[in-house]
Order: C-alpha cells, then sequence, then structure tokens
C-alpha cells in the first residue's frame, strides 16, 4: 500500500484537504481524530495526562478540557513534550491498526494526516510527505480568526511547530493554500487525477 504522509501547519488547511482527498474517494486516517479517541473518557491517557497536569486539564464531568491543557502546553516546551510521550505512542498504535485493516482489505493508497508527522519522526515511516502550505502572514491570520486567538497566542502556537517553510523543503508535493477555498479545490482535484488515479489508484 502507498502511504502519503500529508501535513502541514496549524492553520494550513490539512483538514479540508483530507476531507475532500475522501470525498473523492480516497482512504484517510487523521491523527487529529486518534488523538481525541485516545484521551476520551476512561482511556489511559487521560488518567496519565490529569496525573501529569493536575484536575484542573479535566471538566466536572471528568472529559479533557483542551482549552486549559492548551494554555499549560504552548507556553511550556517541557510540558508539551510531557504530553506528546503520553499521546504518541497511543495514537500510534491505533493509527497501525487502522492502516493495517487498509492493507488486508487491499487498498491500494492511503492518506495518513498528521500536523506533527515530521516533528514527531512518523515521516520516516511514509513513503512520500505532502505539505499542505501557507505563508507566515496568511497563516497568522486565519488561525486568529478560527480561534479568535490574539496575535500573541496565535504566534506562540505556530512557534511551538516546525517552520512551514522548512516543512515545504521536505515534501514530496507542496498543496499551496494561501488562496481561496476554489482554488483548493481545484489543485487537490489535480493531484486525485495525475497521482491518484490509474493501475495503481483507489478505484473510484
Amino acid at each position: 500500500m502507498r502511504l502519503i504522509g500529508l501535513t502541514g501547519g496549524i492553520a494550513s488547511g490539512k483538514s479540508t484537504v483530507a476531507a475532500i482527498f475522501e470525498r473523492l474517494g480516497a482512504q484517510v486516517v487523521d491523527a487529529d481524530l486518534l488523538a481525541r479517541e485516545v484521551v476520551a473518557p476512561g482511556e489511559e491517557a487521560l488518567e496519565r495526562i490529569a496525573a501529569a497536569f493536575g484536575a484542573g486539564v479535566l471538566t466536572p464531568d471528568g472529559a479533557l478540557n483542551r482549552a486549559a491543557l492548551g494554555e499549560k502546553v504552548f507556553a511550556d516546551q517541557a510540558a508539551r513534550r510531557t504530553l506528546e510521550e503520553i499521546t504518541h505512542p497511543a495514537i500510534r498504535q491505533r493509527a497501525e491498526k487502522r492502516l493495517a485493516r487498509l492493507r488486508a482489505a487491499g487498498v491500494a493508497t492511503a492518506f495518513y494526516v498528521a500536523p506533527l508527522l515530521i516533528e514527531a519522526g512518523v515521516a520516516a515511516r511514509m513513503d512520500e510527505v505532502w505539505v499542505v502550505y501557507l505563508d507566515h502572514a496568511t497563516q497568522l491570520e486565519r488561525l486568529m480568526a478560527r480561534d479568535g486567538l490574539t496575535a500573541a497566542a496565535a504566534e506562540a502556537r505556530i512557534a511551538s511547530q516546525m517552520p512551514m517553510e522548512e516543512k515545504k523543503r521536505l515534501a514530496r508535493i507542496v498543496i499551496d493554500n494561501r488562496g481561496s477555498r476554489e482554488e483548493l479545490e481545484a489543485e487537490v482535484l489535480r493531484l486525485w487525477r495525475s497521482e491518484l488515479l490509474g493501475a495503481h489508484g483507489p478505484k473510484r
């Protein structure tokens, strides 16, 4: 199975691109969705997060309080590493099970979508890497608008990841998302036709 790692920066549009590919017929495993699953109530990772960061990162009903946890980890590199040491192995284990099921089903090509694909060393397990790209100014503007953040808070989140220009250099395919949604749709459709359809692509 050809495994394509799809990544980018925060607010670069990875999930949008993945959703378009999925709508066209591609198989997608999304690390963000797996990350939500592994911190659901009753999961071991959630218990370890509460032990490491305190009960303040839980809501009254025992679910993860993402905003409270975010405040702790985005401003503190050591705290972020602690969180990643808890969640990344759990996400990886779940991802490998999903991908194994796709291989067993005879799927020719699948996308693994992850914001920290390169930073977490997952890119080495991919056949190739595709990056959804934004310049810094556009990324900052979209992140502030999406999450209602101040410029300083948005900058801190962007700074916690590998710079977009570096990711761009490591990609086999760069998907430019500086333009409109329509332009992005057209670019993804072009890649679908040129890269994924045909003898080695998914059946439509």
